[in-house]
């Protein structure tokens, strides 16, 4: 590669700032992608830099490079094979001695590398003192210094990862020394590997520690590529056993006991605690925050805060915005004369684009909600706190992530179970992951607790919706634990990081990422179906019909009956429409959950494409002939149709039923196969049927039908 272009990959721990290092260096020049042949998320994003034209990879954040998860396996193999110009390797520098594990490994990779302390002033403010020069010259690689979420230091980051990249020194080897006996055997293996050609672009002492450490992926590129595997391989399992028989104990943790032993003499040599008040007042607001009595009930209070705050503040945006389109379709309809393409532009784009975007305000209030929860260091204890209840259906509190991931959107939360080791566990985690309520059911929640629950009871409707999710979750689980995907779990250890006040910067840009997503969804998905529901809700167009109720309406004596006349022949064409036979298809399965209105039907089938889509396909077959305002008229339509039991009912099958079609797609592709797929769709819809059923036979009994 030209020193003109350079490739820079960003490694580091989660929680270390590794991805608001790379959003301050890259902008918005960047996109998303997946590595070729896996699910996991890539990140590139570009710069330019003392004429230099650098493209930045932010690897999946990893704790080792052990390859015992997905991630770990490929935020190695790409250095390792795709081989960077120079790797970059965040750390967290308030919580150095547990950043620097992932450090050593890439120091024994041999490849140009950059130590960047990310987090400085933090480290500061808790009264670290480093000594750089020692630290740099201990570990045999230069430091920079980081603020990333103020973008301070990048300038200086990038001086320091072009120098190395372009140096031609060959880089000085500064290794963990693992003990004799170790040291002996990989002496063994090294030889026998460095004799391999095929095997030349690894360095030889990491394949040998490899071996040791019984590494399954690099065992299998040993028999791959080389035509002495067996003697290699023979030797491996001589050397564990003989170190078995000396230490008691396999060798990987006598390796990773001699890192983080290297590690500990690097930091007494080199860095200095003058207070530790921070991170003792972290340890006193977790005496509280994860008490054994009290962290569940405040747990609960926060999520049951954040959606009152979510419904109360989105509100009077929410009047901003349905005012604005209901001026834009007043507009469109003046414009453009009577016919198909009025009634595509206004009940089909603007009605139904516009009936997603109103909620935005919403949308956007829950991610910064959410946002907060996850930048202050609350969401790992919310991990930790359920890590008891997880135990007791088989999972941790690791599998906790995803779920929570879910309130947000059900695909990035499936696709954050990656991270789950356990096969068994990251299967049962996506399988309970779309009862997580996400955004985009939370437009049907707000609609239907307008028109049918006052202001003060809307916030506690939509929570226990919510908590209903959890608890139908956490029961699944049991079931598929105990019955379809035995075995045993996996121990949980996650790092609790210190509490941070997050950063205004920070909040929007996670707030926004979030958000975006909602939008184009709005711009292309929701859109393409509104158009086609309107399609569906318009023809085959009744001629017979119309010119019948043509005449009587050119008859009609005064304009009252005229109009009455044009809604009567509106609502026949509807229900006779290909939507109309749809929605009567589905009628008789919800009628005995109170919901057999064939309009309900054709808004639950069109959920499937997104969930957001229930609310604009009510607002065209509900509203269609309507002449108020769209959201106005479309409660008080469904108002004359449902009673608040059956509209908490209807709120009940939306949180339960099929997830969209994007989330069935990302199922496929993680589980790679379509047996998981079909199995979420059936069972979401049964479970969302029975669930219906109770709540409505039930209040029907209470008398509160």
């Amino acid at each position: 590669m030209s020193d003109k272009k350079l490739t820079i990959a960003l490694a580091g721990n989660p929680n270390s700032g590794k991805t608001t290092v790379f959003n301050a260096i890259t902008g918005a020049r960047q996109h998303v992608g997946n590595y070729p042949g896996v699910t996991v998320e890539r990140k590139e994003g570009y710069c330019k830099f003392n004429d230099h034209e650098i493209t930045v990879v932010d690897l999946p954040g990893t704790y080792s490079l052990t390859a015992h998860s997905l991630d770990e396996l490929v935020a190695r193999n790409f250095i390792v094979e795709e081989r960077p110009d120079v790797v970059v390797a965040i750390l967290d520098a308030s919580n150095l001695e547990r950043n620097l594990y992932l450090a050593t490994q890439l120091i024994e990779l041999e490849v140009p590398l950059v130590l960047d302390f990310n987090m400085s002033d933090v480290a500061s403010s808790m009264g670290y003192r480093f000594d750089y020069d020692q630290l740099s010259a201990l570990l045999g690689a230069p430091i920079a210094r980081t603020v990333g979420h103020k973008g301070e230091g990048v300038d200086d980051l990038l001086r320091v990862a072009v120098e190395v990249a372009t140096s031609d020194r060959p880089r000085d080897e500064h290794i963990v020394h693992y003990g004799r006996d170790i040291e002996r055997e990989i002496s063994k293996l090294e030889g026998l590997l460095a004799a391999e050609p095929s095997l030349e672009q690894y360095p030889a002492r990491w394949l040998a520690v490899k071996l040791l450490e019984s590494d399954q992926e690099i065992r299998e590129k040993v028999v791959q590529r080389s035509a002495n595997w067996e003697q290699i391989l023979h030797q491996a399992e001589a050397s564990i056993n003989r170190l078995q028989k000396v230490y008691d104990d396999l060798p990987e943790v006598v390796i990773a006991e001699a890192r983080y032993g290297f590690i500990s003499g690097a930091c007494e040599e080199a860095v200095r605690s003058t207070v530790e008040a921070r991170h003792d007042l972290s340890d006193r607001i977790d005496t509280i925050i994860t008490n054994r009595l009290l962290g569940l009930p405040i747990f609960v209070f926060l999520m049951w805060l954040v959606f009152q705050l979510t419904f109360k503040l989105g509100e009077p945006p929410m009047g901003w915005i349905e005012t604005f389109f209901g001026w834009a379709g007043e507009q469109v309809a003046a414009l453009v004369p009577a016919g198909y393409i009025q009634s595509l532009l206004v009940d089909g784009i603007i009605a139904g684009v516009g009936g997603v975007l109103v909620f935005l305000p919403n949308i956007l209030l829950l991610f910064l909600a959410i946002a907060f929860l996850e930048d202050s260091g609350y969401m790992a204890r919310a991990a930790f706190i359920m890590d008891r209840i997880m135990h007791k259906i088989g999972l941790h509190g690791k599998s906790f992530i995803p779920m929570l991931i879910g309130f947000g959107c059900n695909i990035p939360a499936i696709m954050a179970t990656r991270t789950l080791e356990n096969r068994r566990d990251r299967l049962v985690t996506i399988l309970v992951n779309p009862l997580m309520s996400c955004g985009a059911r939370l437009p049907v929640y707000i609609l239907l607790t307008g028109a049918f629950f006052s202001p003060k009871a809307a916030g506690n409707i939509i929570f226990s919706l919510y908590m209903l999710g959890i608890a139908l979750a956490i029961i699944m689980a049991k079931l598929f634990r105990k019955y379809l995907l035995p075995g045993p779990s996996t121990p949980f250890v996650m790092e609790l990081p210190p509490y941070r006040l997050p950063t205004l910067r920070g909040l929007v840009i996670h707030m926004w990422e979030r958000g975006w997503l909602y939008l184009k969804k709005a711009g292309t998905i929701i859109l393409a179906i509104s158009v086609i529901i309107w399609v569906l809700s318009t023809f085959p167009r009744q001629t017979t019909l119309e010119q019948n109720y043509e005449a009587r309406i050119e008859a009609a004596a005064d304009e009252t009956l005229a109009a009455s006349l044009e809604e009567e022949l509106a609502s026949k064409q509807l229900e006779r429409s290909y939507a109309g036979r749809i929605g009567h298809l589905i009628a008789p399965a919800l009628r005995p959950l109170g919901l057999g209105d064939w309009r309900i039907g054709t808004a639950l089938f069109a959920g499937f494409g997104a969930k957001e889509v229930v609310v604009s396909t009510m607002g065209t077959l509900y509203s269609l002939g309507e002449t108020d305002e769209e959201s106005e008229g479309l409660r008080n339509a469904l108002k004359e149709n449902l009673n608040p039991l059956k509209a908490y009912v209807f709120m009940v099958f939306v949180l339960l039923y099929v997830p969209c079609m994007a989330a069935v797609a990302v199922i496929r592709r993680e589980t790679n196969s379509w047996r998981w797929p079909l199995f979420v769709v059936f069972y979401t819809t049964a479970l969302a049927w029975v669930a219906s059923l109770v709540v409505y036979q039930g209040g029907l009994l209470l008398g509160l039908g």
